[in-house]
């Protein structure tokens, strides 16, 4: 049996992104495991952690028995919770520890999508008790893989694949929430547009449409007369969508043109990963 045809490319961009992980943390030392990441509150260690969690449930394994410390600043709500005790689980392993974990995991994982046979549509795990589609499961374990790939990058000094399968999943995906950002979060005006330019490895032009009701949506015409034109390069754009920087720390990777005040209220709300 082989992946489903829809599912294949997930399945390629997943392989391509874990396994550019594994190469990335093979040879670090003990200390560069703690060195903090891009993704807030994470070191290296716990980034590998959170992947190694993850694919473990995709697999059916069941979930740690663990408590929590009281002291973790950062987990604010359940869903936090739920995504810390993978990685809390973890936080003393060793390199060597944590490295043939994830090489293990992988094996096993690459092994479950080579005889995958059910349909995309099958209901699977999700968090916090929920389910999902299997296509939409191996959609997000590639965003997921290949964001904390770019944080593992940026940390290390090893910069790379921002052009990869998995980057046009992550645009894609982040692509989808855009009008909700514009139109609801930003609150841009009825009947206005607003043009998204984005260039580097990975080059695209969208247009955020808001309708007289105030709805949003997203296509790839430009507009004659936008209400906003961002500019940015990619890396900048899934950066600020994945809430990993503030525009105010980026400002002079962004060009604003048209109205101001509400070019600043998008990119203030620009993240739309929790």
């Amino acid at each position: 049996m082989t992946v489903h045809p829809s599912l294949q490319t997930y399945a390629d961009a997943w392989t391509h992104s874990i396994e550019s992980i594994a190469e990335l943390v093979k040879p670090l030392a003990e200390g560069d495991w703690n060195r903090r990441t891009p993704c807030p509150a994470w070191s290296v260690r716990d980034i590998v952690s959170h992947i190694i969690g993850m694919e473990c449930e995709q697999l059916g394994d069941p979930r740690p028995i663990h408590s929590l410390p009281r002291d973790l600043y950062h987990v604010q709500n359940d869903f936090a919770r739920y995504m810390e005790m993978q990685v809390d689980v973890r936080r003393h392993h060793t390199a060597l520890e944590m490295t043939s974990e994830l090489e293990y995991t992988i094996i096993r994982r690459a092994r479950q999508l080579r005889n995958e046979s059910r349909d995309p549509e099958t209901m699977v795990r999700a968090p916090l008790g929920a389910e999902q589609t299997l296509e939409l499961a191996l959609r997000m374990r590639v965003f997921d893989v290949w964001v904390h790939e770019q944080d593992l990058r940026m940390t290390l000094g090893r910069p790379g694949n921002l052009d990869s399968p998995g980057a046009t999943i992550v645009r894609d995906t982040l692509l989808h929430g855009l009008p909700k950002v514009v139109a609801k979060d930003a609150g841009a005006p009825p009947n206005s547009a607003i043009v998204i330019d984005v260039h580097g490895e990975l080059e695209f032009l969208r247009t955020v449409r808001v309708d007289a009701e105030g709805r949003g949506s997203v296509d790839g015409s430009p507009s004659l007369g936008p209400a906003v034109t961002l500019a940015m390069d990619w890396e900048t754009y899934y950066r600020l969508a994945c809430g990993r920087v503030r525009a105010g720390a980026v400002a002079d990777r962004i060009k604003a043109e048209g109205d101001q005040e509400l070019a600043e209220a998008i990119l203030r709300n620009f993240a739309v990963t929790p």
